[in-house]
């Protein structure tokens, strides 16, 4: 004789949902079952555990820090719930890098490269140098017979 299963208690677990989060750079969205009253920072480290554990690329690591999380146009905040912006798809993204003054404690913006102890390589100097390659590629001609 079969005993019937027994349903586990719903209400326990309180509302869950499928959430479809896009992260920048990767192939396609991750789908998610996570609660609603679920932390925002809490479903970020869900995705970034299933993101590697299937393997995608690129390699994002697990540090939840390093990460927004958003719906729609803006950032969530990580001591929200995740619910609570009535919506399913998220995008995720990186932060940017803020990378340090060598010998300062001044921090300086990603896009700008760092040369030796706390000078900044300018816009002016990278674009003279890529002017000078072109111009002398361009003086290597080749002669046809």
């Amino acid at each position: 004789m079969l005993l019937p299963k027994q349903k586990k208690n719903q209400a326990s677990q309180g509302n869950r949902i499928l959430i479809s989060v896009t992260v920048i750079g990767s192939a396609g969205p991750i789908r998610l079952v996570v609660n609603t009253e679920e932390l925002v920072v809490t479903a970020m480290d869900s995705i970034l555990k299933s993101y590697a554990r299937v393997g995608r690329l690129p390699i994002l690591g697990t540090n939840t820090n390093n990460f927004y999380l958003s719906a729609g146009c803006d950032a969530l905040h990580p001591s929200e719930t995740i619910g609570s912006h009535g919506v399913w798809n998220f995008l995720l993204w990186k932060k940017p890098e803020v990378e340090k003054l060598i010998g300062t404690d001044k921090p300086v913006s990603g896009g700008m490269p760092l040369l030796s102890k706390g000078r900044i390589l300018s816009r002016k100097q990278g674009h003279a140098n890529w002017r000078a390659w072109f111009s002398k590629s361009k003086s290597l001609k080749i002669t046809s017979h």
